[in-house]
């Protein structure tokens, strides 16, 4: 019989900018256990880990971004190796197993640079990402860094590939990352810049794909040519609602879930389900108040029922019947900013 053991892996860091207060560790709970092991042999010296990822066929594989470059271990964070990627020391934000073939593998960094492997890891080259950011994501006040926040391809077009850029829109690739167009007109409200969170292209309907941001949550049928506004109910004084994670369901992706709240720092955090592929969306009660925004949500690619989600503030929960019920888990110790989350 297969191991059907599971962990849940969570991560801490924090913004980049100067000034910022960020929090590290990675840690690793079992699944019905209550205390956090933390990971250490092999990792860089007070890890910020921004970016986790269990490989979907294989779990004892797990990627890590870290503020010093990307990780990998082969036997569930027992042991961690540096990976050879040629990103100069970048902090890395996403990690992406692409859905068509899990050997390749694409990472986000800062500055807007994406790395890719087609072997498993072995080899990686930058990808060109040269694009033009339009005036309106470069308010006073904007992070200059362009961040990577999130990655994703399509399944049923393997070669278009999309990235969601904190502060800058959404990116799209249609030929595996050799040329990239910026996509982000229509992508902002009022006096907004585009400080997109996430990018989500549908396995169950090709061709939509939806995109998360500060403002709210965007939608096209196109893949990504044109973008509606998605009405969610308002959680702030500006008549928005801030957006920071989207997933699919494993195997199941007429079901979405997204992490929110009413600001990057706020005092009311949601959780968003949609049954219907992103045509209506319903808040999802965890049990209880929800006291920092929702930033994480997390699933096993093997037993898909079982799903996690956590807050930039500590909180974290865990589901083993699909989001219907949930149990809290213990806080991370040593810090609360859970910026990382995985499960396999």
């Amino acid at each position: 019989m297969a191991d059907r053991q599971s962990y849940l892996y969570l991560g801490l860091a924090g913004e980049t900018g100067a000034g910022r207060v960020v929090h590290h560790g990675l840690f690793r709970l079992p699944d019905g256990g209550n205390q956090w092991e933390a990971m250490q042999h092999g990792l860089p010296e007070a890890p910020a880990v921004r970016a986790l990822a269990v490989h979907p066929a294989d779990p004892a594989i797990i990627y890590a971004g870290t503020q010093s470059g990307l990780y990998r271990s082969a036997d569930r964070g027992e042991h961690w190796d540096k990976v050879a990627l040629p990103d100069h020391g970048l902090p890395i934000w996403s990690i992406l197993f692409h859905p068509h073939n899990p050997d390749t593998i694409l990472v986000g960094c800062e500055n807007c640079e994406i790395y890719r492997s087609d072997d498993a890891g072995e080899r990686w080259v930058r990808l060109p990402v040269s694009v033009r950011f339009p005036d309106i994501t470069t308010a006073p006040g904007a992070n200059p860094a362009k961040r990577v926040l999130m990655l994703d391809a399509s399944a049923g077009e393997p070669d278009h590939l999309y990235g969601a850029i904190e502060v800058g829109g959404t990116i799209r690739s249609t030929d595996g990352g050799e040329h990239w167009e910026n996509l982000s007109h229509g992508q902002y409200v009022n006096d907004d810049m585009v400080d997109m969170h996430g990018v989500l292209a549908s396995r169950w309907r090709p061709g939509t794909v939806f995109g998360i941001a500060r403002a709210g949550m965007w939608k096209s049928g196109d893949g990504g040519d044109h973008w509606t506004h998605v009405p969610l109910e308002p959680l702030n004084a500006k008549g928005q609602i801030y957006c920071r994670d989207i997933r699919e369901v494993p195997g199941n992706p007429r079901h979405l879930w997204c992490a929110a709240g009413s600001g990057f720092v706020s005092d009311l955090g949601i959780l968003l389900h949609s049954r219907d592929g992103g045509d209506s969306w319903a808040q999802v009660d965890v049990g209880g108040p929800v006291p920092h925004t929702m930033f994480k949500v997390a699933f096993d690619e093997r037993q898909p029922g079982l799903m996690s989600c956590a807050t930039n503030g500590g909180e974290v929960w865990t589901s083993r019947d699909g989001g219907e019920s949930w149990t809290p888990q213990p806080p991370p110790p040593g810090g609360f900013q859970i910026y990382a989350l995985a499960r396999g």
